[in-house]
């Protein structure tokens, strides 16, 4: 629970931050929020296809470098112990401790581990912030450029009231890109050395600063739209330069060599993980644009429920992960949400529409938690035995099978048709996960045994 709960927070934080950003644009108006509710379901879905493998591969990668070396040292230093007693047996410990450091920091340890300042040197927390960093220049430049095109093929047509509010926040918010990728892998260094609370730290502080700078940008300064993007931006290069300032004194960012980078090896076991992140990102980016295509009311509606749904899953997800505590958690969280949302949809719109709507997809959002949470389970388990491909061969397929049931129940359903396939969406992953343990294939062969 120790790396649990600050590992679970800090993947809330994003979405709740998203969530403040949603309450403050709420109140501005309908337009706006469903507007808002557009760029913010484009760019999340954009850096999810970056973020989970990056941040997941740099975890592996790194807790798996330092512990290496860790060992390598420990070994080095037994074998220095075992020699020195072998030499005189009636040496003093204390006399012969000074002599181990001695040795132990000269020939013994290898030279790719040396500290420098205490710092250690892993070249995979190199690699991580490398590729964070192009990725997030990439995402930036891609998102800015493509903005309109991207928004027109989400439904906001070119006659739209969404459409500028929308391209304003997308544009802006893009800007934050380069940040976020950067952050998210020095998270997955410092989850790499067991360390959950210094991100959490960082992000929390991030979050503090975007819900102060909300208001003041977007009703003082009255920038609206814009004022809630770079608030937004704002506080994810500072989460990004209170975290590069903590990892710059625990590591030696600069690597012996560039082949030392090892970058073939994060591309090569991040495809399969990226395979599944498309498919995921696919399905739940079609139901926002389906959403957006039923007009503004609908899209509003859709955002504020989808955030909630994101950030008590993510909350699930990372608690699963790690403690297997999940399908309990899920249960608390879908009775809590019975009961606080029956009366917090008024804190992000008062347009009566909108809020009908929300209640509609109230029930969808509580219900589905404990389904959540057994998804994330055994997505946690597979990838503990390193099924990637089984991981991400069965999400293309649940994803298929999801974006048909979105397109036929949206369009004899309406906005509840979507919250229904995107529950059975949720109760195919959990399937997929489950029928691969129970059926004792792949790394679960021996379950049969």
């Amino acid at each position: 629970m120790q790396i649990a709960l600050p590992t679970a927070l800090a993947l809330t934080a994003d979405p709740i931050a998203s969530l403040i950003d949603t309450a403050f644009i709420g109140h501005i108006g309908p337009v706006e929020l469903a507007a808002v509710g557009v760029s913010i379901a484009v760019f999340n879905q954009v850096s999810k296809i970056a973020i989970f493998p990056l941040v997941s591969v740099t975890t592996s990668f790194v807790a798996e470098e330092d512990a290496t070396k860790s060992l390598s040292i420990e070994a080095d230093d037994s074998g220095v112990l075992e020699m020195g007693y072998a030499v005189n047996q009636e040496m003093e410990l204390e006399d012969l401790v000074p002599q181990v450091e001695s040795t132990c920091k000269s020939s013994l340890i290898p030279s790719s581990y040396r500290k420098t300042d205490v710092r250690r040197q892993i070249p995979s927390a190199s690699a991580a912030l490398v590729i964070g960093s192009v990725l997030g220049i990439i995402q930036a430049l891609f998102l800015i450029f493509a903005a309109k095109p991207i928004l027109n093929y989400m439904g906001v047509e070119s006659n739209s009231p969404m459409l500028k509010p929308a391209q304003q926040y997308l544009t802006l918010r893009s800007l934050g890109a380069p940040a976020v990728l950067l952050s998210l892998a020095m998270q997955g260094v410092f989850r790499g050395f067991k360390d959950t609370k210094t991100p959490l730290f960082a992000i929390l502080v991030g979050d503090v600063a975007n819900i102060i700078l909300d208001p003041i940008f977007i009703f003082i300064l009255r920038m609206g739209v814009s004022g809630a993007a770079i608030a937004h931006v704002i506080s994810q290069y500072l989460i990004s330069l209170m975290l590069l300032w903590r990892l710059i004194k625990e590591v030696d960012l600069l690597p012996p060599s560039i082949n030392d980078l090892q970058i073939g090896r994060f591309l090569k076991n991040g495809s399969m993980l990226l395979v599944r992140v498309i498919a995921v990102t696919f399905c739940v980016t079609i139901a926002a644009s389906l959403a957006a295509r039923q007009g503004s009311t609908s899209m509003a509606a859709f955002q504020v429920c989808l955030q909630i749904w994101l950030a008590t899953s993510l909350l699930a997800d990372g608690l699963a992960v790690a403690g297997q505590v999940g399908l309990v958690l899920g249960l608390v969280l879908s009775a809590v949400l019975v009961v606080v949302l029956q009366f917090a949809p008024r804190l992000f719109t008062a347009d009566v529409n909108v809020l009908q709507l929300i209640g509609v997809g109230i029930p969808f959002v509580a219900v589905t938690q404990p389904i959540n949470a057994l998804a994330f389970i055994f997505d946690g388990i597979n990838y503990g035995a390193s099924d990637f491909a089984y991981s991400a061969y069965s999400m293309v397929l649940v994803s298929l099978m999801s974006i048909l049931c979105l397109f036929i129940l949206s369009s004899s359903h309406g906005f509840i048709g979507l919250w229904i396939a995107l529950s059975i969406y949720m109760s195919l992953r959990t399937f997929a996960g489950f029928w691969r343990i129970g059926t004792g294939m792949g790394p679960w062969r021996f379950l049969r045994d």
